[in-house]
């Protein structure tokens, strides 16, 4: 009986675990893609690649999964530049990538 209830507890955990990852995996393709379509850029492969994940400590001081992402985007259909985001808690704490194109007046 002891050995029942050591086997579901791994595996909630591990249900719990991979809930949050596709979570976070599909978050962070909502992003990528806004990304993409803010900078006026081609959003390649349609997806997200999960690249790492680690224990990190949030805003709130609670230990928390930090995942990190990468996708691929191309400015004129014949490049290939790769952007990269971290999630922590849910919520975007680092992003490289497309940016929106902003017109600086010259003086």
């Amino acid at each position: 009986m002891p050995t029942l209830i050591i086997v579901m507890i791994v595996a909630a955990a591990g249900f719990s675990y991979w809930s949050s990852a596709r979570a976070a995996a599909e978050q962070a393709e909502v992003l990528g893609r806004e990304a993409c379509r803010a900078a006026g850029v081609q959003w390649l492969d349609q997806t997200v690649h999960a690249t790492g994940v680690r224990l990190g400590r949030g805003e709130s001081g609670r230990l928390g999964w930090e995942r990190s992402f990468r996708f691929d985007y191309s400015r004129d259909g014949q490049d290939r530049h790769v952007g990269r985001m971290v999630l922590r808690e849910g919520r975007l704490v680092s992003f490289a990538g497309p940016v929106t194109p902003q017109v600086t007046r010259l003086s």
